[in-house]
């Protein structure tokens, strides 16, 4: 059987807190990737602290939304760090994702749906006449023509996605305890798992507190 595949958010700007998170989430159950997002990449010490970073699986979660050339330009200056994934908001248009795609070499093209901290009536305040579920499921033929590796949907719309994207599913807005934060379309983990997700993003429900006690939760409700 394969292994459940997690990538641990390091919502920081602190390198000790960092090495800390990468130090206490270390499992053979499971297997580990670390996000790093703009907090801590922008953070003074946080771009080379990630390049020294060995034998990890980094998901770097900079969500590019740019014209196409400056998103070329932007994955060429990250040639010096050894990342897995790679995130770029679908609503970057066909161009810039099919770019990217093209000058991505080893890394993955991860694009991003509609994040899961809106939902419909957000949507609406934006300016956008479709529902959620019906505007994931679009952005998600976009990914699929540009020949994207992986996209970022919520749980909710996993099974929607898989219809018309047949690669990698990462899945954020995952939620060990009932707790309430700026995420709007959350879900628990086996249940993203059973609809078909094939990554999970967890942070504050593992970094928050006891690391090593919520790992261990986490893989006993895995387990369970």
């Amino acid at each position: 059987m394969n292994k459940k595949k997690i990538f641990i958010a390091v919502d920081t700007n602190k390198i000790s807190r960092a090495k800390r998170i990468i130090k206490d989430t270390q499992t053979k159950k499971i297997k580990i990737g670390y996000k790093f997002g703009l907090e801590f990449f922008y953070s003074k010490e946080g771009r080379k602290f990630i390049s020294k970073l060995k034998n990890q699986t980094i998901f770097l979660d900079l969500k590019l939304n740019d014209i196409p050339n400056t998103v070329l330009s932007a994955v060429k200056s990250l040639k010096n760090l050894k990342i897995s994934y790679l995130t770029i908001h679908i609503s970057s248009g066909l161009s810039a994702l099919k770019a990217l795609k093209r000058a991505s070499r080893n890394t993955k093209i991860v694009g991003v749906t509609t994040l899961t901290s809106l939902n419909n009536k957000d949507l609406k305040e934006i300016g956008y006449n479709r529902k959620v579920n019906e505007l994931v499921k679009h952005q998600a033929r976009l990914a699929t023509k540009a020949k994207l590796d992986a996209i970022v949907c919520s749980g909710h719309e996993i099974r929607a996605v898989k219809r018309v994207f047949k690669k990698e599913i990462i899945t954020p807005g995952i939620k060990i305890y009932n707790t309430k934060n700026d995420q709007k379309r959350v879900m628990r983990p086996t249940d993203a798992f059973a609809a078909g997700s094939n990554w999970l993003v967890i942070g504050r429900s593992i970094t928050s507190g006891n690391i090593k006690k919520n790992i261990k939760n986490l893989l006993e409700i895995l387990e369970g």
